[in-house]
């Protein structure tokens, strides 16, 4: 298997995070957050994290004027509950979860959506910073304010309106990271109300295609072999989606890897196309 260099504004390794476990200006988020009912990623968190390691939650940083799940937060309230958890400019973050979904992938690419770059995601995320024998703890940080600025970076998101406008108009391709059976609509959505199926003219990469079995990414070049066998064609714009917004930021963590330079992130997801009577849906596989 072959790996890829660390890299502090995009994936690092459990040998990076140790070797800078007291760096003055290291910041950790625990950002593990689930899907499925039954576990409370809060008290999983105090139980047991990273040392120094503070608490995202991500469906508390959110838009709350959306109806809809885990929107992306306003500025003012991102550089609120960031300051208030002691991280700032000039703060080396890395983000790590302990969920299937790979929730840290999502909020990776909110600090980017804010224009803060040197932020990275735990490679292999807590499983495997636990399967090393590496330190954990249930002390809370101690938590100093510190100054943050932002500069949102409105190319790396979509709303409704410009993904029906590319889909109708195939101007990006669209990939979609969901189970082949909800993309196909053979299963049912884990949310009630939505229809079954896909964005008309999308492209499946279920997102766990992403992941080796330990639950490191795969290198950059297997990642070009998933794209390519999912019909993504990577010299075109592309729209990343899922669910509600969380694994469709593993595709877009996973296109930074590779190297495309022209994606974004369809934030409202099937949570918002499902729901709408009048957005044209496509069944099968394309």
């Amino acid at each position: 298997m072959t790996t890829d260099p660390d890299d502090p504004r995009l994936l690092v390794s459990t040998d990076w995070l140790a070797a800078h476990l007291s760096d003055p200006d290291l910041r950790i988020l625990d950002a593990t957050w689930f899907l499925e009912p039954g576990r409370d990623a809060r008290a999983e968190y105090a139980a047991a994290h990273i040392p120094g390691a503070r608490f995202f939650d991500l469906d508390e940083i959110t838009d709350k004027r959306s109806s809809l799940p885990h929107m992306a937060p306003l500025p003012e309230l991102f550089i609120s509950r960031m300051r208030a958890m002691g991280i700032g400019d000039g703060h080396q973050v890395v983000i790590y979860d302990n969920s299937p979904v790979r929730s840290a992938a999502r909020v990776w690419w909110t600090f980017r959506l804010m224009g803060k770059t040197d932020v990275a995601v735990l490679d292999g995320g807590l499983g495997k910073w636990l399967a090393e024998g590496r330190p954990v703890e249930d002390l809370p940080p101690v938590m100093r304010d510190r100054h943050m600025t932002t500069q949102r970076q409105a190319a790396l998101v979509r709303d409704v309106t410009q993904v029906a406008a590319a889909s109708k108009l195939d101007s990006h391709v669209i990939i979609d990271a969901r189970s082949a059976e909800r993309f196909r609509g053979e299963a049912a959505e884990p949310r009630a109300g939505l229809r079954s199926g896909h964005i008309p003219g999308s492209r499946n990469l279920p997102f766990g295609r992403l992941y080796n079995p330990d639950g490191t990414m795969k290198s950059a070049d297997a990642l070009r072999v998933e794209f390519e066998a999912a019909g993504v064609d990577l010299t075109r714009p592309a729209i990343t989606t899922c669910g509600s917004g969380v694994t469709a930021a593993t595709l877009f963590l996973a296109l930074e890897r590779v190297g495309h330079r022209d994606h974004s992130l369809y934030d409202g997801s099937w949570a918002e196309w499902g729901s709408f009577p009048d957005l044209k849906i496509a069944t099968g596989d394309a």
